[in-house]
């Protein structure tokens, strides 16, 4: 298990009411409705944010829209590498915050 992948598994104990599954065959954490917030991906972490968070996350170096296919990037999910670390919880939980608000 990679480091990136051991504090994936470690922000999901850390937000309450989380739930590890799978998206895409990737873990992933969900809220209570089912709803994925959060996955890993390649050594990164994917979340769903919207309007000043999602332009945050964009402009960190390296990060962009997630494309599970090439050429079909999910507009609202982006794909935050490793090396911003100390922000993956952080856009975890607004991310959470967000999709459990979705119904299911």
């Amino acid at each position: 298990m990679t480091r990136a992948e051991e504090l994936f598994h470690q922000i999901a104990t850390e937000i309450p009411d989380a739930k590890e599954g799978k998206m895409f065959g990737a873990l992933c954490i969900k809220a209570p409705n089912g709803k994925a917030a959060a996955m890993f991906w390649k050594d990164t972490i994917v979340v769903k944010l919207q309007s000043d968070n999602l332009s945050k996350t964009k402009n960190l170096d390296g990060s962009q829209l997630f494309e599970p296919m090439e050429g079909r990037p999910m507009k609202e999910w982006v794909q935050i590498p490793y090396k911003h670390k100390s922000k993956w919880k952080e856009f975890a939980q607004l991310s959470f915050e967000g999709v459990k608000k979705l119904k299911k």
